[in-house]
């Protein structure tokens, strides 16, 4: 996810100043990890110096002086654009790492390959826990729910590979030592 993008929608619903912009994105994407406020400050000067925002106002309001920035017309083209385009599947890849130490656990002969997918499963299966608890607690924000709901999706496409996987363990143990 571009965090230059993610500005700019967060921007699209009102100027904002750094720290703003920061604790509207941790509240939005609370299941993102947080934004450091050197990214927020130096993502907003490339966005200025791109033409997609500008400064809006600087002031102190009793407190230390701010700089706040608001979508420039040529920003909110951009937004629309990133907003319009597809996001493309996430390639089918043996770069995961449940995937990756089965393989290990197979190739090494170092442990039990079912033992550690019943614990891996395990895990998840505490996540799932985890997350349902953030989407059901009462007056849980719309973006948590949407939050939580990816992930547990995520997470169950997991669970199945796990189950076809301990299904076919002793097929892929002899592919692997045979290689």
């Amino acid at each position: 996810m571009s965090t230059g993008n993610t500005l700019l929608g967060l921007l699209a619903t009102g100027p904002g100043h750094g720290y703003d912009l920061k604790r509207r994105h941790d509240e939005r994407f609370p299941q993102a990890r947080p934004l450091a406020y050197g990214q927020v400050y130096t993502t907003l000067q490339r966005l200025v110096r791109d033409g997609l925002a500008e400064v809006d106002a600087t002031g102190s309001e009793g407190g230390p002086e701010r700089t706040t920035y608001r979508l420039t017309e040529q920003g909110t083209g951009t937004l629309l654009d990133w907003l319009a385009e597809p996001v493309p599947p996430a390639p089918v890849t043996a770069a995961n790492e449940i995937f990756a130490k089965v393989t290990a656990i197979i190739a090494s002969g170092h442990g039990d390959p079912a033992d550690f997918l019943r614990a891996q499963r395990a895990a998840h299966l505490a996540r799932m826990r985890e997350l349902t608890a953030v989407k059901t607690a009462p007056g849980a924000p719309l973006s948590a729910v949407l939050s939580a709901d990816y992930a547990l999706t995520h997470l169950d496409a997991d669970l199945r590979w796990m189950d076809n996987a301990a299904q076919r363990l002793g097929g892929l143990a002899e592919e692997v030592t045979s290689a």
